[in-house]
């Protein structure tokens, strides 16, 4: 049971409107009839591209709740940045022709925060965390019973002045997004009824992505240029759009051009110190330092020192697409190059 202060407020159950945003089915298909670049996201399961298995059991559960008319389970989606967590959590709202309310954890700094939140959602209603890894304890226990009982459980005031408070709720849905499952205490993990990974994407889903985007502005785009585009774009559809936009400035700019070619994305990458295998200039100095002794492994530690970086950064951001195309490994020692990896950097040093 958290310890709320006695002197509650109206004010203080509000949570500032700049951290929230609250998103309605029928605005996001106006904005998608008014044909909105800034909303390049699907609004239906069968628009959504990739994640097979994940939509199969989305559908079930969706439909299952509608049929229940009930909300759905507690849902949580765990993944690598940029596979489209908050784009589902909108997707589901949508399905489920209800509202979501959109928060990050480290927006919610106090326990009123959440209060605020639980207390402001409609029956059916949806509430998004973002990292929700990063919500504060006292934060975290709020939700147990609101996630399991439906109910705030708030002792107020203190010493011989506290008091017990319970507060109904509505029925509502959490959806809780990570890039950190193992950083998620097992109390808040267990009480999720759906729990799911979001794949890296593979060459031909990300294809398929980069062409419908590229209708989107106005970008007329190959097979080839955007195959070769999908295979340098780690699998994350937000790099594959990012990098799509880089190419789109370098061909309107220098080129003079909308459509673009496997040639012209090939100079537009080598501006940008991009390479065949989506490696950028930090990628090859990571390896480079490694490969400087790349007999005995390094730790995570020493190497952000020497790259004057933060460790969070090279761990969930730079590692995860060098061990996927085998370039790094990681040892309880430290991380270690790979043959492959050595064979690529040396490769790169002695062409310069």
């Amino acid at each position: 049971m958290a310890i709320i202060s006695s002197n509650i407020g109206d004010n203080d159950f509000s949570v500032r409107k700049k951290e929230l945003r609250l998103v309605d089915s029928s605005i996001i298909q106006e904005e998608k009839r008014n044909n909105n670049l800034n909303l390049a996201r699907p609004i239906t399961l069968k628009e959504f591209i990739g994640q097979e298995e994940l939509k199969s059991f989305l559908r079930i559960a969706i439909d299952a709740s509608i049929y229940r008319k009930e909300p759905l389970e507690h849902t949580l989606l765990y993944g690598q940045p940029g596979l489209g967590k908050t784009t589902l959590a909108l997707l589901i709202a949508n399905e489920m022709n209800t509202k979501c309310k959109i928060a990050t954890a480290p927006a919610i700094e106090r326990p009123r925060d959440i209060v605020g939140l639980l207390l402001g959602l409609k029956e059916g209603e949806i509430l998004f965390i973002d990292e929700i890894h990063r919500l504060n304890r006292l934060t975290e226990e709020l939700l147990y019973s609101a996630m399991e009982d439906f109910r705030l459980d708030l002792t107020m005031g203190a010493n011989r002045g506290a008091r017990c408070r319970t507060i109904n709720l509505p029925r509502f849905t959490l959806i809780g997004a990570t890039t950190k499952l193992a950083s998620i205490s097992a109390p808040l993990r267990d009480r999720f009824g759906l729990s799911h990974k979001i794949k890296f994407y593979t060459y031909d889903e990300l294809k398929l992505i980069i062409v419908n985007f590229a209708r989107l502005i106005n970008l007329k785009i190959d097979h080839e240029a955007s195959y070769k585009l999908a295979k340098i774009s780690r699998g994350t559809p937000r790099i594959a759009l990012r990098l799509l936009r880089r190419v789109r400035d370098y061909a309107q700019v220098i080129k003079k051009t909308n459509l673009v070619s496997a040639d012209l994305i090939q100079k537009a990458l080598n501006s940008y110190q991009i390479d065949e295998k989506g490696l950028d200039s930090f990628d090859r100095q990571y390896l480079s330092f490694l490969n400087q002794n790349s007999i005995v492994p390094t730790g995570l530690d020493s190497i952000a020192s020497g790259l004057g970086d933060d460790p969070s950064m090279l761990e969930f951001v730079v590692e995860p697409y060098l061990i996927q195309i085998g370039f790094l490994t990681r040892t309880p020692r430290g991380r270690l190059l790979t043959a492959l990896g050595k064979k690529y950097i040396d490769s790169r040093n002695d062409n310069f």
